[in-house]
This record gives C-alpha cells, sequence and structure tokens, in this order.
C-alpha cells in the first residue's frame, strides 16, 4: 500500500511489520496513549476494569502491566496499580474507600503528606480525620466508630520509627468490618509481608528501593480482594493517574537487585546504629533492630528485616543550631528527605512541631544509609560530631 502514498503519508502508515518471536531479558518499553484495535467489535468489547487486553495508555501497556504482576508477587497480593507518586498512591486509597461522612483513623507517626492530605479531606470534602498511638495494638477497637472505614497503618514511622502491632489492629478492625490500609515502604515488601499479617490494602513509595536511583517518582496499590481492587480500578481511572513507560522501565530494570540492595543497606545501617549507641552526643538511637526502639519487640516478631533507615536523639544540650551545624558538616551525607537510594542522606526534624506528644527535649536527625563503606560513613559522621562539640 506504501508504493501508492505520498511522502508525508508513507512517513505514518508503513507496510512494514517487524517479525514475531523476539525475546530478551528486559521487558519491553511499550510507550502508548492510544490504543489500537484490529477492528470495531474489539473495541466496543474493551473493559479497562480487567487486564485481559488494552484500551488506553492510561490504563497500562504491555510494560506497566509486567511491573504491575512483579509487584504484585513481591508483596504477595493479587492485583495491583501503579500511579505517579507514593503520595498518589495514599490519594487513590482515600479517594477510592473514602466519602463524606467517613471517619479514618492515622497514627501519630504517619508520612507527613499523607496527615496533610487528611486534613485536607476532612476540611474540604466532609470527612473526619483522627490519629492514634503508633503503640496502641489492639487498643484500637476503643477508637473505631460507626462510621470509621479506614485505617491507616505505617511500620515504623519513617522519622520516629515506632513498630505498630499491625496484626492486632487489623483483627480488631476485621472484627468491626473496617479496612486497614499500609505503608509498607520501609520494608519493601520484603521485610514485612502485610497481606499475611492482616492488611486489606498495601501502598509503596516506588521511588525508594524499588528504584534505588534516586531519580524516579512512582506508588503502587497492592490489594488481594477482587472488590476491593475494583474500587482502586474505579478510582484509578476517575483520577486519570498514568505513568510514563520509561520510568516503568527504570523501576523494572532495579528490581531483579533490590533484595541485594536491601540486605546491604540493612548491615551498613544496623552497624552504624549500634556504633552511634556508643556516642556520648547521642541519648538515644531509634532502629526497631535496636532492643530500647519503640515497638522492637514487635519488628523482632513479625519482620525480618529492617532497610536503611533510622533515626536518632541527640542529647538535649545540643541546641538546634548545633545539630544543624552537624548535618552541614557532613560530607558523605547529603542533605535530603527521600531514601532507598545508593547515597546517604541526612536530615533534621523538629518532632515538638511534628507530634503533640513526642516524648524527647532533643532533637531529632534521621539517617538513610546508603551503599558506601560503612568505616567511611562512620568516619564522616564522627568528624562532624567531633566539630559540633567544638562549637559548644
Amino acid at each position: 500500500m506504501s508504493e501508492k502514498l505520498s511522502p508525508q503519508t508513507a512517513l505514518l502508515h508503513s507496510d512494514y511489520q517487524a517479525p514475531a518471536a523476539f525475546d530478551a531479558l528486559p521487558v519491553g518499553i511499550h510507550h502508548a496513549s492510544t490504543v489500537l484495535f484490529p477492528n470495531v467489535a474489539a473495541m466496543r468489547a474493551r473493559n479497562w476494569k480487567e487486564k485481559g487486553g488494552y484500551t488506553y495508555g492510561l490504563h497500562g501497556t504491555p510494560t506497566t502491566f509486567t511491573l504491575e504482576a512483579r509487584l504484585a508477587q513481591i508483596e504477595g497480593g493479587r492485583h495491583c496499580r501503579v500511579v505517579p507518586s507514593g503520595l498518589a498512591a495514599i490519594a487513590l486509597v482515600n479517594f477510592a474507600i473514602l466519602k463524606a461522612g467517613d471517619d479514618v483513623l492515622l497514627p501519630e507517626n504517619v508520612y507527613g503528606p499523607n496527615r496533610d492530605q487528611v486534613v485536607w479531606l476532612e476540611r474540604d470534602f466532609g470527612i473526619t480525620a483522627r490519629f492514634y498511638d503508633p503503640l496502641v495494638g489492639s487498643g484500637i477497637a476503643d477508637l473505631m466508630q460507626e462510621n470509621t472505614r479506614l485505617i491507616w497503618t505505617e511500620a515504623p514511622g519513617s522519622v520516629s520509627m515506632e513498630v505498630s502491632d499491625v496484626p492486632a489492629i487489623c483483627a480488631a478492625a476485621r472484627a468491626r468490618g473496617v479496612l486497614v490500609a499500609m505503608d509498607n515502604t520501609w520494608s519493601a515488601g520484603l521485610a514485612f509481608k502485610a497481606f499475611e499479617h492482616g492488611v486489606d490494602i498495601v501502598m509503596q513509595a516506588l521511588t525508594k528501593y524499588q528504584s534505588g536511583g534516586s531519580d524516579v517518582l512512582m506508588g503502587a496499590v497492592i490489594t488481594q480482594d477482587d472488590e476491593l481492587n475494583h474500587k482502586i480500578e474505579l478510582a484509578h481511572m476517575r483520577l486519570g493517574f498514568g505513568v510514563g513507560m520509561d520510568d516503568v522501565y527504570l523501576v523494572l530494570r532495579s528490581l531483579p537487585s533490590m533484595r541485594l540492595r536491601f540486605d546491604a543497606h540493612d548491615s551498613a545501617a544496623r552497624e552504624i546504629a549500634q556504633w552511634l549507641q556508643q556516642r556520648p552526643e547521642i541519648s538515644q538511637v531509634l532502629h526497631p533492630a535496636l532492643a530500647d526502639c519503640p515497638g522492637h519487640l514487635i519488628w523482632k516478631r513479625d519482620f525480618s528485616g529492617a532497610g536503611g533507615l533510622f533515626s536518632v536523639i541527640f542529647d538535649a544540650r545540643y541546641s538546634e543550631a548545633q545539630i544543624d551545624r552537624f548535618v552541614d558538616g557532613l560530607a558523605l551525607f547529603k542533605i535530603g528527605f527521600s531514601w532507598g537510594g545508593a547515597h546517604s542522606l541526612c536530615v533534621p526534624y523538629r518532632m515538638q512541631a511534628m507530634r503533640q506528644s513526642w516524648p524527647h527535649r532533643g532533637g531529632l536527625v534521621r539517617f538513610n544509609i546508603g551503599l558506601e563503606s560503612v568505616a567511611d560513613l562512620i568516619a564522616d559522621i564522627a568528624q562532624s560530631l567531633d566539630a559540633a562539640n567544638a562549637s559548644e
């Protein structure tokens, strides 16, 4: 046909079709906004709610479906949807489950943007949002109301590191017909099997360990239940959440090494956390694998690893200015909020402003331990602590 077409039209309509049966280890990158149908009957039979075919780029291509299937398998789920960020994954859950008049419970150590989002939903969309002690366990039953529809959990809290008793919360919620959603980003779905412990919905920030390169924003929502997945699919469509296939490929490319990287982060973080316990400048190290971290026994019971993220509490004699100088004085640790990548990071937090019941007087600093040499990272922390001491 192309021999009869003008050169311009031939640029768009070619007779050539690549031969079938090509196979390789990397997943192919299928870019598409428009998805083509072989005939009108196929177009009219389309069903974007099921992944048996393709309807529009927003609902996925083979590249997206492959990543979603692998993420669901890691978590032990059956259904997955990817979205543009971890916060978008939180929004997908909130908008799929909550409506005006509903009540949602969140732990006091919840991810800050999740807190901000539900406060916005409370103010402008007519839900109620209440916060609970992350160590409440089965006591969550006393907080549930007739209109409570959703309980968020995060174990541990990504700044203050308390480990919630997720199975106890889930058991109490199930007895009342309330859904439990968990931010399982800290464990990457590797060190904590949320569905095995009773969680209904898992969200992940794929920006972290799944990406591993500090260069991708993406999130995922994973479920086991078909009816629950249907609600999430509807919200996904109505919110118009789509992701770029190049970003999807970057996460797919990183997944084979995620377990190895997670374990390397974990090993290095534990060694540095134990070293920091011996420093007189630090009053407490908040690392779930350490015996004095709130919820340590729950972590020991339910988790198989810890990753690279933990926090420390400085002795109260150190002012905020001194702690800031310590962070500024680090050479290998960069200042940045995300984590899960190869580079070590460090961020100071004003916990008294974030948590009304925060019990510590000293300042908190959160570390993400990357893939650098442990000896080099310890030396960097030591030199900056010594400089902070000199400024007393």
